[in-house]
């Protein structure tokens, strides 16, 4: 069984998933980030594979990456970071990026570098799902890594449940068609959320894009399984002087 799997047997809602960008705010923040996250709360972590052209990020994460890049973040440096990470974090981490930089690096040697530094998961949103499936799913599979797809609710009943059937771990929600960090409706983000859960996906579901305190944690909870929090969470860290504090009351916000 997966860590992600076993995370959802033993921990069927408020699951809180938390994004960060490797690599910021300074390079070497990756563990710190991660440690603070799980010392504080998070239940997974996401961790951002900074790109110059971030397609679906909103101006803050995109910001982030630009960061992480000058301070010199890349998919090598990120493998060497995590080498040793599993001593210290126990809770599930997932790989979040664009599949540009993941083909340059080779994508089996890319599958086979994350699983061996413990990685869990990945998410690849402009991975399509023809090419997932006649491609590159089953290196994914080959080393263990559960894939995670995303969903809109422009996303039609059929096509989720494809999804659905491909997604290991769990479907990412996205509330709305827009960049990650902009404000939503919550009322037609529930409504949303009511449509998934009566669909009986095989996955459990968690809430992306717009998620920011305990008030939109807890709406996005009602009906489903979790949330991710990235945008509020990498604006908090920005002027940060300590990542430990800032992630310790930044967290008890949104859970407390």
């Amino acid at each position: 069984m997966t860590k992600i799997k076993d995370l959802f047997q033993k921990k069927n809602s408020k699951v809180l998933n938390v994004y960060c960008t490797a690599g910021y705010p300074q390079l070497d923040s990756t563990l710190k980030v991660m440690k603070a996250l799980q010392e504080n709360g998070a239940d997974l972590i996401e961790l951002g594979m900074p790109y110059s052209d971030p397609l679906a990020d909103g101006p803050v994460i995109q910001h982030s990456s630009t960061i992480a890049l000058a301070n010199g973040m890349t998919i090598k440096t990120l493998f060497e970071q995590l080498k040793d990470s599993r001593r210290e974090i126990n809770v599930p981490v997932i790989l979040m990026g664009y599949m540009n930089p993941v083909l340059q690096y080779g994508f089996e040697k890319f599958c086979a570098d994350a699983a061996s530094v413990g990685v869990d998961g990945l998410i690849l949103p402009d991975l399509p799902e023809y090419e997932f499936e006649t491609e590159y799913g089953a290196i994914i599979m080959k080393y263990g890594l559960d894939f995670i797809f995303l969903v809109t609710p422009e996303t039609s009943e059929e096509r989720i449940k494809k999804l659905d059937s491909l997604s290991t771990g769990f479907i990412y929600a996205v509330s709305s068609s827009s960049t990650t960090g902009s404000d939503k409706n919550m009322t037609d983000v529930n409504a949303y959320l009511q449509r998934l859960k009566s669909y009986g996906l095989k996955n459990p579901v968690l809430v992306g894009f717009g998620i920011k305190d305990k008030t939109t944690f807890e709406t996005a909870c009602a009906h489903a399984n979790g949330a991710i929090i990235g945008t509020a969470y990498i604006k908090a860290l920005e002027n940060s002087k300590d990542v430990e504090k800032t992630t310790k009351e930044f967290l008890n916000h949104v859970l407390r």
